[in-house]
């Protein structure tokens, strides 16, 4: 990144906390700074002065902050900002219309139904982009050459169309000058089919422009791809977004004489590609702070970990986003944020609210980390704001961070230091909950320090920061302890050696710049422009040829776009894709060939079908060969290398590294001297002895006990991390390992999900995501489960606990049970559940259960599907399985299950199972979720012991029990504060009249409740019966809800009869 005309090249990352800006100046000499991202009382905004003050601070003269810029010696400006996202977070985008087909007026308000909460009482639903919505009078078919139909056309899939109705433009005409005299200027248009026949989208929004629009947004540009409803929010975000990225654009215009007009200014784009600023769009923009992040440590510390794979781990101050690099972007095509999701390409970014600005709480006796911020105002404790108590306080107060070290920006005038007074104060009041709850249980506890207190929440924070990183490594095939951990982000460097350790990973690269890799990443990041078709065409020899073309066709028009924006041919690549999937699925694969060079029976530009079944393997475990491959989309990514590159000369060592101070460090164990590097004064193999703790001005990197640093030829952080301490964690309660324990068994349970749904074949659980897995103790209580489905909850427990009762001593090791029968725990017949009992050396009997519950598209019966909605007797709905045995001995019982499957075939009326295939394929995938759920346990057995583990799930269930009576007691006093009953009832009726009757009796010094169904009516003839599990299922599930917040996710049945 050089500067050879001898002016200025920013980079900026906008966040949501902090703007970091790095900047390269004449010279090449680099200047980094830090500053808040919102201080109304001082700037406007927070890019504009960041350059402000560098450049100030270089020249040597005063540039006033009410007058524009000057941009001579301004060569360029990177940029990642969160003004997109926080504009779809906050609903503060433009006025917007909806231009849908006639008939789908409220198609994106079902949207799909999924929600954010699944306990939450008042279902927020996400708010619509849009204001008003109006149909528009035209229709596009699929042709079937039914009797009638006129002459059909072709799209741009290759798919024939049936125009049935052009657009009705006179109509159309008056309802968008409606729309104009209302004051709506922005459009959103979708219209069904058009991502193969765009034209009437085209007419519409020719006719719009005409007639006065300021933005409309074509869901066929924004995104051509298929499924209407994530299609129709990108082009609704992408015309709600993009005019307030516009006018951000302008407003950042503003502050520079000329308007920037000579300056080259570029976005960062969430698919880790830089865009111009004119061409930088709302639903391209929503991860475009964090991905910046991503494209720095691939640009760095992949190249110098010699090419190992690295978990990217950014720790901002309002929560912590987890990424993967092995040697090409991971992109998703589909996500959500804010309630609305988007098609468009997007870095792999998992994000956990858990950051340095995340509040601490201590509730029911569990240390709480987030999800809610102190954000930027106001701030943590030691803003001296009069903020909460957060993660930032707790490492303050344990002398991790050192207020001398950050500028003085803090307080209302924003000129004092940070105030570790404010950080005491503010922990001493969580302090003082904790205490008395260890010293007024019914088995007293004796108290913690404050230090103590501030290490438990830091371990709690470092625990929930782990379980998407496991999410992205172990959930997907990979090992996380295979991988490096690159740390940046203003607070990862105090946590790094902490989540390695936990991780298994040996080793923490951090960058010089850890503070703000953000910012480096944008400065390193490369121009890039994708074309994308939609395609309906098999992946066959037939139709190689075409899909050549039409790479060819796509890979010109990147090439074209790039090279307009000034780039030579030899500065542009482009790499080829094909989204794929396998017939009668619909789980599709974006795949390039890259790895993969074309053979005589492949593309010309690459094997995309060896590309396609390498992945499929390794993502779910299986491949169908018998299947025929499709292709849904073709794609061409296009990138312009920008040549800009960080010219590194490494400071050589002269002498021993020098100790700037030396201070005091809370660690496991109490308080260790701790001496404090300077970054700046170290150079090129230094190493460092942890404790110690090494300071720049943009960030904190703490060295714990047992790793060693050394600073690496570039200049950067590598640390080695050493083994724990052994410490000694018994089967007494703790409430800091139990909120630990609380985040490895939900974590565990999360991963026995994500194995399932890898390696299932049925869109049922694959797609619809409709199963539930789960751990349990060895009296077969549940531990932990994954929130799933709510009839789930707790009904599988009662399925467990029938097996141990059923089946007796006739449990060995190598056992897997297979039942759906009501009376055994059931739910629907459907609904079948896998449960594995695991055994440890030395017990004779299963020390905890596994099982996962998958709701099978069919299992034979009367009608497909399983569920005859007038079924009369249970064997009309397919298959009973009451206490079958799955596997025996280690050998999957094939034979046998497909016989069961079969069996109602023998039934007059009734079918077998209609679909074989895919129950057995399911069946294996619910057998390896579980084994899954065995190892990750095991692993934990390991770590602390069987007779830890097993205290842990009891404590964990003793947990939701103390939040269920915490919540009657708080319903009961509420009800006795308004001079009401303690106990309350409530009838309803099906709709044969039968009646539904349950009172509730509330005991308040106990905080139990007592929940009677007497006066219900009897079994019906039909199948709309619930049994004892489907019961209890529901009963859980609202105890659950009116508990109000997170809590391990289990029985909580203690207390409640």
């Amino acid at each position: 990144m050089g500067s050879p005309e001898g002016r200025f090249h920013f980079a900026i990352d906008r966040g949501g906390t902090f703007t970091d800006v790095f900047a390269q100046c004449p010279g090449g000499h680099v200047r980094v700074l830090k500053l808040l991202s919102e201080d109304p009382a001082n700037y406007a905004d927070a890019p504009t002065e960041g350059i402000r003050r560098i450049l100030e601070e270089e020249g040597g003269v005063l540039l006033p902050r009410d007058r524009p810029l000057d941009t001579s010696r301004i060569a360029s400006i990177r940029m990642g900002t969160t003004v997109a996202t926080n504009a779809l977070l906050e609903r503060r985008g433009e006025r917007v219309a909806l231009l849908v087909t006639r008939g789908f007026r409220d198609l994106l308000h079902i949207g799909t139904q999924a929600r954010v909460d699944l306990f939450d009482l008042a279902v927020p639903m996400p708010e619509m982009l849009y204001e008003e919505v109006l149909e528009v009078e035209e229709r596009v078919v699929l042709y079937r050459g039914e009797p009638g139909a006129g002459s059909p056309v072709k799209g741009r899939t290759g798919d024939l169309l049936e125009v049935q109705q052009p657009v009705d433009l006179g109509s159309l005409r008056g309802k968008l000058e409606g729309l104009l005299s209302r004051g709506i200027r922005s459009l959103a248009v979708v219209l069904m089919h058009s991502y193969t026949w765009a034209q009437h989208e085209q007419q519409v929004g020719t006719l719009a422009r005409e007639l006065g629009f300021t933005h409309v947004s074509l869901s066929s540009e924004a995104m051509p791809m298929v499924r209407i409803v994530p299609r129709g929010h990108t082009a609704c975000a992408d015309a709600y977004l993009t005019p307030a990225i516009q006018r951000y654009v302008q407003s950042f215009r503003r502050g520079f004489q000329g308007q920037l007009k000579d300056v080259q200014v570029l976005f960062m784009r969430s698919d880790g590609g830089l865009a111009p600023m004119d061409a930088f769009s709302g639903s391209r923009a929503v991860l475009s702070g964090p991905a910046g992040g991503v494209v720095g440590y691939s640009a760095t510390t992949y190249q110098l970990e010699g090419h190992q794979p690295i978990i990217g781990f950014d720790m901002g101050g309002t929560s912590t986003d987890v990424s993967r690099y092995a040697g090409e972007f991971e992109h998703v095509f589909e996500a959500s944020t804010a309630g609305v999701t988007l098609q468009a390409p997007q870095l792999d970014i998992n994000t956990v609210a858990a950051g340095g600005g995340s509040r601490l709480f201590f509730r029911s006796g569990l240390f709480v980390v987030g999800p809610e911020s102190a954000g930027a105002h106001p701030g943590p404790a030691c803003y001296r704001k009069g903020g909460p108590v957060t993660v930032t306080d707790a490492n303050l107060v344990l002398g991790r961070l050192l207020p001398a070290s950050f500028p003085c920006i803090f307080g209302p005038g924003e000129d004092q230091p940070l105030s570790p007074e404010a950080s005491r104060k503010a922990l001493e009041a969580v302090a003082t909950e904790v205490n008395s709850f260890l010293t007024s249980g019914s088995c007293p506890a004796s108290p913690l320090s404050l230090e103590e207190v501030a290490m438990g929440f830091v371990r709690v924070a470092n625990e929930a920061m782990c379980r998407p990183i496991r999410a992205l490594t172990q959930a997907r095939g990979h090992d996380p302890s295979a991988h490096v951990l690159a740390c940046f982000g203003g607070a990862g460097g105090q946590h790094a050696c902490a989540i390695a350790r936990a991780l298994g990973m040996d080793t923490v690269h951090i960058h010089r710049h850890s503070g703000l890799l953000s910012a480096l990443g944008l400065a390193l990041a490369d121009v890039v422009h994708e074309a994308q078709e939609p395609c309906s065409l098999p992946y066959t020899p037939e139709t190689f040829m075409q899909l050549d073309q039409r790479l060819s066709l796509l890979e010109e028009q990147c090439v074209d776009v790039l090279q307009a924006q000034g780039f030579p041919r030899s500065q542009i690549s482009t790499e080829s894709f094909l989204h794929l999937r396998y017939q009668g699925t619909d789980c599709a694969l974006m795949v390039s060939a890259h790895q993969h060079p074309a053979t005589s029976r492949s593309p010309r530009a690459g094997d995309f079908g060896a590309a396609f079944v390498e992945r499929y393997l390794r993502e779910f475990g299986f491949v169908i060969p018998e299947r025929p491959v499709v292709v849904d989309d073709v794609r061409v990514r296009g990138t312009g290398r920008s040549g800009l590159r960080l010219e590194v000369a490494p400071k050589a060592q002269t002498g021993p590294p020098r100790v700037d101070k030396v201070t005091q460090c809370y660690f496991e164990g109490g308080y260790q001297e701790t001496p404090v590097y300077l970054l700046g004064e170290l150079g090129y193999g230094h190493q460092l002895q942890g404790p110690c703790l090494i300071i720049d001005s943009n960030s904190t990197i703490l060295v714990e006990p047992g790793c060693q640093a050394e600073v690496t030829k570039s200049g950067d952080i590598r640390i080695s991390v050493g083994a724990e301490a052994p410490s000694t964690v018994g089967t007494k309660l703790d409430p800091i390992q139990l909120s630990i324990f609380s985040h490895r068994f939900m974590s565990i349970a999360e991963q026995m999900g994500r194995i399932l749904q890898r390696t299932a074949i049925s869109t049922n659980i694959k797609e619809r995501l409709d199963f539930s897995c789960a751990l349990f103790g060895p009296d077969g209580g549940l531990v932990s489960n994954a929130p799933h489905i709510p009839v789930h909850l707790g009904a599988m427990q009662e399925t467990v606990q029938f097996q141990i009762q059923h089946l007796g001593s006739d449990l060995h090791p190598g056992d897997v049970l297979l039942s759906n029968h009501p009376s055994a725990g059931g739910s629907h017949l459907p609904d079948l559940t896998v449960i594995t009992p695991v055994f440890w050396p030395g017990q004779t009997r299963p020390v905890f259960y596994v099982a996962s519950r998958g709701h099978h598209a069919d299992i034979g019966g009367i009608t497909p599907g399983s569920m005859p909605p007038h079924s009369t007797a249970l064997q009309q709905e397919g298959a009973v399985f009451l206490s079958f045995k799955l596997v025996q001995g280690g050998v999957f019982q094939e034979e046998a299950v497909t016989e069961a499957l079969r069996a109602p075939s023998k039934i007059s009326g009734c079918s077998g199972t209609r679909n074989l295939h895919d129950n057995l394929s399911d069946l294996r995938a619910q057998v390896a979720a579980n084994q899954k759920g065995i190892q990750l346990v095991g692993e934990l057995i390991g770590q602390y012991g069987l007779d830890v583990v097993q205290a842990y799930m009891g404590h964990i269930q003793a947990n939701a029990e103390l939040a269920v009576r915490d919540m009657l007691r708080a319903f009961g006093t509420s009800r006795q504060a308004r001079g009401l009953p303690l106990e309350v009832s409530a009838e309803d009726h099906m709709d044969d009249g039968s009646p539904i009757h349950l009172r509730v009796q509330i005991n308040l010094s106990q905080g139990s409740a007592v929940f009677d169904f007497s006066g219900t009516g009897p079994e019906v003839f039909g199948n709309l019966n619930a049994p004892r599990a489907i019961t209890l299922s529901a009963l859980i599930y609202c105890l659950r809800c009116l508990v109000g917040r997170d809590i391990p996710l289990n029985q909580v049945r203690r207390g409640v009869e």
